[in-house]
């Protein structure tokens, strides 16, 4: 008997992705991950996946396949699922030919390492929600077209078809019924600023992150508000996920993870200035930000902590830094964004990377476990999915992450977003407090 093939076709699609998704949104369970749009040098593919023939989480550290308790690793199962599917990569040579999508929430990391519990944990969602998906639309951004790529044995492309020849969706508009609210006062900020402070000048740590959460009540469309967003935002790794217990509105500018054909690269992003009106004033505003010491400092700490990171499962001698302080200039921010890239040990997989890796670094500080003890210590309420990631891991061995910086989370009536930064010894604490809200000046005024 023959085998049959993967399945890859080229789709007479004419809408773009969010016109396409639009009629999936509503879907349990439904993933887009979408370039926006946008010219960054990582925007090139969208995808969209339905109906998960597997769905795999963790709640309170324990591990759940389709709903039931199970004894296993959550990243055990993710490997082993991977490895019951074909690897043989499609043609075109396009990311992701079926495996897992989905979110891994930033206390996913207590699974991997020991940490303390005093933070309130008021937004009961999973630590990890990821589905194992069978196949996939793809928009590749270079050809300008929409493919169905599924594993053999699998073709639901006239499914897809069939769903997009109907009347085009309704959905009903989002709404801010209450506006926003910080978990922190100004000086409660400047208290927590300080005690920082003396963890770093006492050793502790030289660079801790620390957030605010923004509360408001809406009603409406999620999928509405993410739209709104996304338009404003161009992010090239934004996403939504249509989560039973709440939708997750993803509009991050950057990068945790990526591999590709074993090459590993990850792009921390450490330094931020906002942007101005005046163009002379804002290209000023990139060089300050470049030749900023303290921003540099702060950069190349987490610089170095991923390369360890990456260096516990890559080839001895491979892991490099070909981009140092680079500026990456986004709508509301421009950012110094760094790269390290590495080769995978011939033993390991894109499994193995990301958990040597999590969380990623560029958000919680340096050295990694000690800043999280601290920043489990200093905010209010745990960070539920920011700060963990988004993303693919392809049973062809490609993995595709962001960090879950500006996203929200919609759960039960209440809107969720967070934003925060990196502090270090020479931080002013006016500054870093300005720039949470620089962070967000895209995200809180859009949404009414």
């Amino acid at each position: 008997m023959i085998k049959q093939q993967k399945t890859c076709i080229q789709l007479d699609i004419s809408l773009n992705c969010l016109e396409v998704f639009a009629y999936f949104a509503h879907l349990p369970y439904a993933v887009l991950l979408d370039s926006a749009n946008s010219d960054h040098i990582n925007s090139r593919y969208d995808l969209i996946a339905i109906a998960p023939k597997m769905r795999l989480e963790v709640k309170n550290n324990h591990t759940f396949i389709d709903d039931k308790a199970t004894e296993q690793d959550c990243f055990s199962i993710i490997k082993a699922q991977l490895n019951t599917l074909d690897s043989s990569k499609t043609k075109p040579n396009l990311p992701f030919s079926g495996g897992w999508l989905g979110y891994f929430g930033y206390d996913l990391g207590r699974v991997i390492e020991k940490l303390p519990s005093q933070a309130i944990d008021d937004i009961d969602m999973p630590q990890l929600a990821i589905g194992l998906y069978l196949d996939a639309l793809i928009y590749d951004k270079k050809l300008h077209s929409w493919f169905y790529v599924a594993q053999p044995d699998v073709d639901r492309s006239a499914m897809y078809l069939q769903e997009l020849a109907h009347t085009s969706p309704i959905t009903s508009p989002f709404e801010i019924t209450r506006g926003w609210s910080s978990n922190m006062s100004r000086a409660q900020y400047s208290a927590k600023f300080a005690r920082i402070q003396g963890y770093l000048k006492s050793g502790d740590c030289y660079q801790i992150n620390l957030a605010q959460r923004f509360t408001a009540q809406y009603q409406g469309s999620p999928w509405h508000a993410y739209c709104t967003l996304r338009e404003a935002n161009k992010a090239p790794f934004s996403s939504f996920i249509n989560h039973p217990d709440g939708a997750i509105l993803s509009i991050s500018p950057e990068r945790f993870i990526a591999i590709n054909d074993n090459q590993v690269e990850t792009k921390p992003i450490k330094g931020t200035l906002p942007r101005c009106l005046d163009k002379k004033e804002d290209a000023l505003q990139a060089t300050r930000l470049q030749n900023s010491a303290k921003d540099r400092a702060e950069n190349v700490m987490i610089v170095d902590l991923l390369r360890n990171d990456l260096g516990k499962v890559a080839k001895p001698g491979t892991v490099q830094v070909p981009s140092l302080f680079a500026i990456e200039s986004f709508p509301a921010v421009h950012h110094l964004v760094s790269t390290v890239t590495a080769q995978l040990a011939d033993d390991k997989t894109a499994v193995d990377q990301l958990y040597a890796a999590f969380p990623g670094g560029s958000i919680t500080g340096a050295p990694k476990i000690r800043a999280m003890e601290i920043i489990e210590e200093l905010e209010p309420h745990r960070r539920s999915i920011y700060c963990g990631s988004i993303g693919y891991l392809s049973a062809c061995g490609n993995m595709d992450t962001s960090i879950t910086i500006r996203t929200l989370v919609c759960h039960k009536q209440h809107i969720y977003c967070w934003a925060g930064g990196g502090i270090v010894a020479d931080s002013q604490v006016d500054l870093e407090y300005q720039e949470t809200y620089d962070k967000v000046n895209k995200i809180l005024p859009l949404l009414k």
